[in-house]
C-alpha cells in the first residue's frame, strides 16, 4: 500500500513509518519543517511539505494514497480549542478523497467513559468536554456513511518508549526534578488513580492493523498495561531521583503542582484492549510502563 502518514516525524507517527516501510509498504510523510523532512526521509519515505492547516496539500497527499493514517496533531495546550478545530478540519478535508479508502485517526482513552467508572471499553463514547475539545472521533464517523472507511486509535495517557521526551512521563521527571518531590494526584484513598500505557512501538502495530483490516466505524485500543497507579508511577521517579513522594489533593491544588497536568493526573484512563487485540489479532510484546521506567533511560541527562 502507499501510505500518507501526518505526524510522520513524531512520537507515534515516526514507529508508525518505521514498521509500515518494514512491512514493504510505501510511505509519504507530511512535514512542515526542515528537521522534519530530514527525519521522514532518513527513515526511507517520500516528504510532503506542508501542515496540517495547509487542506489543500493534506488532500493531495490523501487522494494520492491508498489509505491515510493521521497522527498529527499541534499539542499547543495553550490555544487547545483552536487545535481542536484545526484536527477535525484536517481529518474532513482528507476524508473528503477517501471515499472507498481506510482513515484511522489518533483519538484518547481517558475522555471515553459510560459514566460509571468502569474499566473504559472501546465501545464507550469519547465525550467532548471544555477541558478536552478534541472531536477527532466525531469527525471521523461523520465520513463513514460517505463510503471512507474510518476508524479512530485511541491512545493511553503514556506511550512510551526510549527516546520519548515530550509526553506525560518526561514532564513528572522534569516536574519532580524542578520541585524536589515526586507528587501524584490523591483520589480513592491514597493509591492515586490508574493510568493505561502502551510501548510507543505496540500502539503502531495497533494503527497498522487497523489501516489493513480494520472495520469502519471502529474504534480500537492501543493498550499493553490496562492500568498502573499513578502512585506507583511516582514510586518509580522517587528511587530514580531520591525525592520524596508526595499525594497532591485533586482539584485546583493539582493544577497549582502540575499545571494543566493536573486534571489528568485526577482522571482514571484505566482501559481494556481485549477486543482490539482480538479483531485486528495484534497484541502487546514489548515491556510494560514501570519496566520501562525501571531500566532507566528516562532518567538519563
Amino acid at each position: 500500500m502507499k501510505v500518507f502518514v501526518t505526524g510522520a516525524s513524531g512520537w507515534v507517527g515516526s514507529a508508525v513509518v518505521r514498521q509500515l516501510i518494514e512491512g514493504g509498504h510505501e510511505v509519504v510523510g507530511l512535514a512542515r519543517s526542515d528537521a522534519s523532512a530530514k527525519a521522514i526521509e532518513a527513515a526511507g519515505a517520500t516528504v510532503l511539505r506542508g501542515d496540517l492547516e495547509d487542506l489543500e496539500t493534506l488532500k493531495q497527499g490523501a487522494a494520492a494514497s491508498d489509505g491515510v493514517i493521521h497522527c498529527g496533531f499541534n499539542h499547543d495546550f495553550s490555544r487547545m480549542p483552536e487545535m481542536c478545530v484545526v484536527d477535525e478540519l484536517a481529518i474532513k478535508a482528507m476524508g473528503s478523497v477517501l471515499i472507498g479508502k481506510p482513515l484511522v485517526v489518533s483519538s484518547a482513552i481517558i475522555p471515553a467513559s459510560d459514566g460509571t467508572g468502569n474499566i473504559i471499553l472501546e465501545s464507550f463514547p469519547a465525550s467532548v468536554t471544555a477541558a478536552y475539545p478534541r472531536k477527532s472521533e466525531s469527525a471521523v464517523f461523520s465520513l463513514t456513511a460517505s463510503g471512507v472507511r474510518t476508524m479512530a486509535v485511541r491512545l493511553p495517557p503514556t506511550t512510551h518508549g526510549k527516546g520519548e521526551s515530550h509526553g506525560f512521563i518526561p514532564m513528572l521527571i522534569r516536574i519532580a526534578r524542578e520541585k524536589g518531590q515526586s507528587g501524584y494526584v490523591k483520589t480513592g484513598g491514597d493509591r492515586g488513580v490508574r493510568w493505561s500505557a502502551v510501548h510507543v512501538n505496540d500502539a503502531a502495530k495497533v494503527y497498522i492493523a487497523a489501516l489493513i483490516k480494520g472495520k469502519a466505524g471502529s474504534v480500537y485500543h492501543a493498550i499493553g498495561d490496562e492500568g498502573i497507579l499513578t502512585k506507583e508511577i511516582a514510586e518509580v521517579i522517587w528511587r530514580k531521583l531520591t525525592v520524596p513522594v508526595v499525594a497532591v489533593p485533586s482539584g485546583e491544588e493539582a493544577v497549582k503542582a502540575f499545571g494543566f497536568m493536573g486534571h489528568l493526573l485526577g482522571a482514571d484512563g484505566f482501559a481494556s484492549g481485549k477486543h482490539t487485540q482480538e479483531e485486528l489479532g495484534v497484541a502487546p510484546t514489548e515491556v510494560g510502563l514501570v519496566e520501562d521506567l525501571e531500566l532507566g533511560h528516562y532518567f538519563d541527562v
